[in-house]
């Protein structure tokens, strides 16, 4: 019985020393500066997929880049509403972005744009295509015609692949 005891209590003490804590990464919040094309000022639409992961490491999927994967990679955060495009260099903010924008351009309606932006570099009936110093920045309406998505990107306007 004490042999039955000491075995027991040893294998308990080496089970509980090989437990190990694991922490949830903590997210810092999204602050992204549309003028300047970044997020948190340190990553931008020609970041890669490990800078992105290590500065903010809880996304919630990724894919490495590759031509087998989809969109050639990138870094999802589907609970915060954006999307980093790694091989294809640009930046998605969905309708549903919990950050904070430089400039309210999320739901703001397509005629009160000119104060921050000018006059768009391409137009068309669902979007618009402003050049920045960084690249392009392009907006997307919805019926009611206020913003519902945002790209950026560190390409001009004639060469962006987007992913669709």
């Amino acid at each position: 019985m004490k042999t039955c005891f000491v075995f027991l209590s040893a294998f308990l003490f080496s089970v509980i020393a090989t437990a190990q804590l694991h922490t949830t990464p903590k997210c810092p919040d999204l602050n992204i500066d549309i003028l300047k094309g970044s997020v948190n000022g340190i990553i931008f639409p020609n970041a890669t997929v490990d800078q992105i992961r290590a500065n903010l490491p809880c996304f919630t999927s990724f894919q490495e880049e590759g031509d087998s994967s989809k969109c050639g990679g990138g870094v999802y955060y589907k609970d915060k509403g954006v999307s980093f495009y790694t091989r294809r260099d640009y930046i998605e903010i969905g309708p549903d972005f919990k950050g904070k924008l430089s400039l309210p351009l999320m739901h703001a309606s397509r005629n009160s744009l000119f104060q921050w932006l000018g006059a768009p570099q391409m137009k068309d009936k669902n979007w618009d295509a402003f050049q920045t110093s960084y690249g392009v920045l392009i907006l997307y309406y919805d019926q009611a015609d206020k913003v519902n998505k945002i790209q950026f990107s560190t390409d001009k306007a004639n060469t962006i692949r987007l992913c669709e």
